[in-house]
């Protein structure tokens, strides 16, 4: 809950599904799915439609806890008279109201969360890889890490998924059309797979080693003389496999020594 929601709400405790600029941003997200491509059809607009709807029943169950929560509170009694007992009453019945009031909103909430994996989860069937991410940025904003780290590695396993064809195709026998086309493979591997996923960087350091080789031997065949300071036999040899860490250095440098002995990757050579 931002500052302005503080002064505004001053009694109102501080919680994810109350913290309303965040809670509408998965709709603000799937409205414009909606409205930027009218032929979505299908799984895709009916999870939007969903959390448009989800959305919209959280922010009046939220705005009854606030409602509610801002009431004027019993003064000070005169006595033990009937006035003080209905005043008790009253009191009693809000704050029922106001408990059931935050019960319906944190289920809505929880709701709204699952009907943004659900809407995830069509996208990553579509290949819609940004708007995956952007979703997860927009739970982690709202306190929903746990949901985000899970968005994102069903993302990476998509991702993954999607290039497995080409990655288990690198060899240290490529020739060089094949090796732009790997090299263009592993960078779209570190571009769209999330950062956080875990052993991204392992699994595309695993394939620098058989790259470096097929670029030492284009070298060796064509008789170029290697640079002293290159890695590339280094690479090749296993240099870097225990510096995931380092393994888009390692790929710019294998692309850089790659461009200069065949031209940019993905153009096979004469």
């Amino acid at each position: 809950m931002d500052e302005q929601e503080r002064a505004i709400e001053p009694g109102v405790a501080a919680s994810p599904y109350l913290a309303l600029r965040r809670a509408v941003q998965p709709a603000i997200f799937a409205h414009c799915l909606l409205a930027g491509d009218q032929e979505r059809a299908g799984r895709l607009a009916a999870e939007c439609e969903d959390l448009l709807f989800l959305t919209r029943e959280l922010l009046q169950a939220a705005g009854r806890a606030r409602i509610l929560g801002a009431a004027p509170g019993a003064g000070p009694g005169s006595g033990a008279g009937p006035a003080a007992g209905r005043r008790a009453e009253s009191d009693g019945d809000r704050q029922a109201q106001l408990l059931d009031a935050y019960a319906e909103a944190g289920l809505l909430w929880a709701k709204v969360v699952g009907s943004s994996l659900a809407l995830a989860g069509a996208l990553i069937e579509r290949g819609d890889w940004d708007d995956v991410r952007r979703l997860a940025g927009f739970l982690a904003g709202a306190g929903e890490e746990g949901t985000a780290a899970e968005l994102r590695a069903q993302l990476g396993k998509a991702v993954l998924a999607a290039h497995r064809e080409r990655l288990q195709g690198i060899s240290n026998k490529m020739p060089p059309a094949a090796i732009g086309d790997a090299i263009n493979t592993l960078r779209a591997v570190l571009r769209e797979v999330p950062e956080e996923y875990p052993g991204r960087n392992r699994e595309v350091n695993c394939f620098l080693a058989p790259l470096a080789a097929a670029i030492h031997a284009a070298m060796k065949d064509q008789r170029v003389d290697i640079p002293y300071h290159s890695r590339v036999e280094h690479i090749a040899t296993g240099g870097v496999a225990k510096y995931p860490d380092i393994v888009e250095m390692s790929l710019d440098e294998l692309a850089a020594e790659f461009e200069g002995l065949c031209g940019r990757p993905g153009r096979e050579t004469k």
